[in-house]
């Protein structure tokens, strides 16, 4: 379980010179060897660069199988009991699922044992139908009184859940909704952006600006920030169902990005996906980048397995042998390469 705690334009992986090759085409001639141009020629690359080139290559496919083998060896149902995403698992009816996702992601930052505390507490207080509930702001408001976590109060966490539930009601389902406006802006950040936007609008969170608890509980993504527990709620909609994720939205997994939190972006820089070291909105992008090398239309599967990795392991910001055993990526750790 992650505490916190968020368009992808990275760049494509660069092709090799098979590319250059086919735009010459077959009637120009290759160029000399030792030109500028052509260099040691389109044959393998010689020397100093070739050496880099097989480093790459070879730390690039060890960093994959590690990354591969620690999502193999997650014990996913161990740890899915002590994650957020457990609550919506709870329910059934799709339209429930998404208001509890929601809640929970929403909710998700602090300690581990006091927001799963917390989560709980708000779903009790809303009941088992909670769209249902939903449908009656009065009944909402009624159900949250005095309800508390961090910097939130019961009117931030009410018009979460009314906002969200109209938007709901008004499109079909949340999913529908932000489906839409990434169909339409065709960026990510955009598209989230105007989705959040919506739901302040129709729960009044907008109409407090000042207010720290309705400004933080549903965050505009385009201020620069990971936006971390917004990225965890779309990844649980959106990839795959795999005991963890449930695929409820018409979303392809390729268009998310991971969600950053202290772990994640700890990690990522002892491992080499970021040299960043903010957890913001760049920095998802580019872990996110790196990640898709190893697969473009899932990058961010490895995510559940690597934050609970983090936290397991507390990772260190320097090489602690005591802290470091037995942690899945250390041979790829840059404190612990040779």
């Amino acid at each position: 379980m992650r505490a916190p705690r968020r368009g992808a334009d990275e760049a494509a992986p660069r092709r090799g010179g098979g590319e250059a090759a086919t735009r010459r085409g077959g009637g120009e001639a290759a160029p000399r060897r030792g030109s500028a141009k052509g260099g040691a020629g389109a044959a393998a690359p010689r020397g100093a660069a070739g050496e880099a080139a097989t480093r790459r290559g070879a730390r690039s496919a060890a960093l994959q199988a590690a990354l591969d083998e620690v999502r193999a060896r997650c014990a996913v149902a161990e740890r899915r009991a002590q994650d957020p995403v457990d609550f919506v698992h709870l329910y059934t009816n799709p339209a429930d699922q998404e208001l509890v996702a929601l809640i929970a992601a929403s909710l998700a930052f602090g300690n581990v044992k006091a927001l799963r505390a917390k989560i709980a507490e708000a779903l009790d207080r809303l009941g088992p139908e909670i769209a249902l509930t939903a449908d009656d702001p009065r009944a909402v408001s009624a159900r949250l009184r005095g309800f508390r976590h961090r910097v939130y109060r019961d009117r931030d966490l009410a018009g979460l859940v009314v906002g969200a539930r109209r938007v709901q009601r008004a499109s079909g389902s949340l999913g529908a909704a932000f489906a839409a406006e990434l169909s339409q802006r065709r960026d990510l950040r955009q598209a989230l952006g105007a989705w959040v936007r919506a739901i302040r609008r129709a729960g009044g969170l907008d109409q407090r600006p000042g207010d720290r608890g309705a400004a933080h509980i549903l965050p505009d993504p385009e201020k620069g920030s990971a936006t971390k527990r917004l990225m965890l709620l779309l990844r649980w909609m959106i990839r795959p169902a795999d005991g963890v994720d449930l695929g409820l939205w018409p979303v392809p997994p390729s268009a998310l990005l991971i969600p950053v939190d202290v772990h994640i972006q700890k990690l990522g820089y002892n491992i080499g996906l970021t040299d960043r070291r903010g957890a913001t909105w760049k920095t998802a992008e580019e872990i996110t980048a790196a990640l898709r090398g190893f697969d473009p239309a899932d990058p961010v599967k490895y995510d559940f397995a690597l934050c609970h990795l983090g936290m397991l392991q507390q990772c260190p910001s320097r090489r602690d042998p005591v802290r470091c055993e037995g942690c899945g990526v250390k041979a790829v750790c840059r404190h612990w390469e040779p």
